[in-house]
């Protein structure tokens, strides 16, 4: 089994930044990639930022200029810097990972998902 943990997520100002972190940790074999989805009240999960293990990263237009995806691959664990936060940055943010173990194929995996706020 595997598990993501997610940390980092809070309130802050328009204009603001935030770190969210997240580690992989079980029977993991490889890690193919990681990345940030967002949930917003009344609206369907979006893709935020991913890397794949060659560190080929990949942005939302939403957020392009302002997030940054990272990860270290020795730790399985993925991080996004949020710089000039806005409103509609407001959402539940979730970590994903997409995890080989020794006894299954490439397999998603998700977080419990950290609140991100943005107050105007």
């Amino acid at each position: 089994q595997v598990r993501l943990v997610e940390s980092g997520g809070g309130l802050v100002q328009a204009g603001g930044s935030l770190r969210l972190s997240c580690a992989a940790s079980g029977s993991i074999f490889s890690v193919d990639a990681m990345g940030w989805y967002r949930q917003a009240p009344g609206k369907q999960r979006e893709l935020v930022a991913t890397i794949a293990i060659g560190g080929s990263t990949n942005h939302a237009d939403s957020v392009k200029g302002r997030f940054t995806v990272t990860s270290y691959n020795d730790e399985n664990s993925v991080y996004l810097q949020m710089n000039s936060l806005k409103p509609e940055d407001t959402a539940v943010y979730y970590c994903n990972a997409q995890v080989r173990s020794y006894t299954s194929p490439k397999t998603d995996y998700w977080g419990q998902g950290t609140q991100v706020t943005v107050s105007s």
